[in-house]
């Protein structure tokens, strides 16, 4: 899915690979200024980080829970690397993109424009800086490369959230249930998408960050529970990298043997 997008984002790097040492010392050096702070850089990159690799969030345990691992630790180093796989290779080729080619403004947290390289009537909220990149570079496919990445972005997206509301259904079956669920489910869904498409940037973005910031919250105190009632994960690691240091050939996970409990499933094992 990310490939064709990354390979583009190299290559319009590369094009320009002469002003790349001035791009990072741009970024390092307003990193640390009142203009980060002014034009809420720092605001902004907490909330699309989070966007970005889901890390903390509570959205990824769905998918790594159906994976067939020797051991749960296994997984997890995977989980792990996957927030370097987005952020920093997809996220990072993106920014890359826009600063290389100067497809961008800076806009104070009062709405004046601090730096202004392209029209200012464009909303920061929309992929708009990205096409106008990627057309700076070619011209003509811009607009629809960056379009056609995004269809492929949110498709896959949306499948996979279905995924985690179907799981979230299926679990609350155990105490509860009424007649079509799953098909309310799939409206819901769709009705919401439709809603999205036809709204603007900023009302999406701002419906998205409430109900992450909510299920962000409720993950981090469930987090915060089960580190301070027995720490499964760390124990869970301690005992893959005890196995891996012995050079045993296929792992192997006793949760009761380690202290850590209702890991039925492992259990089964």
């Amino acid at each position: 899915m990310a490939l064709g997008y990354i390979v583009t984002a190299v290559v319009i790097i590369g094009m320009h690979v002469s002003d790349l040492p001035d791009v990072f010392s741009l970024i390092f050096r307003e990193a640390f200024t009142v203009n980060a702070i002014g034009g809420g850089a720092v605001f902004w990159g907490v909330k699309r980080g989070i966007f970005s690799n889901e890390a903390g969030q509570g959205t990824g345990p769905h998918a790594a829970a159906a994976s067939e691992v020797d051991h749960p630790a296994q997984q997890g180093l995977v989980q792990a690397f996957s927030v370097y796989i987005d952020t920093l290779f997809v996220c990072t080729a993106t920014a890359l993109m826009i600063l290389i080619t100067f497809s961008y403004n800076v806009h104070g947290t009062d709405g004046s424009m601090l730096v202004t390289n392209v029209l200012s009537s464009i909303d920061p909220n929309t992929p708009t800086y990205t096409q106008l990149a990627v057309e700076s570079a070619f011209p003509g496919v811009g607009k629809p490369f960056v379009a056609v990445a995004l269809f492929f972005f949110a498709f896959t997206t949306l499948l996979a959230y279905y995924y985690i509301a179907e799981t979230n259904v299926a679990y609350l079956r155990r105490f509860f249930t009424f007649p079509g669920e799953l098909i309310v489910l799939k409206l819901a869904l769709m009705a919401s998408v439709f809603y999205g498409a036809i709204r603007t940037a900023s009302l999406a973005w701002g419906l998205g960050e409430i109900g992450v910031g909510l299920m962000a919250w409720l993950n981090i105190v469930a987090i915060l529970i089960l580190f301070f009632m027995g720490r499964p994960a760390i124990k869970a690691l301690k005992d893959y990298e005890a196995q891996r240091k012995a050079g045993v050939k296929k792992y192997t996970f006793d949760p009761e043997a380690l202290g850590i409990k209702n890991a039925d499933f492992w259990k089964k094992k």
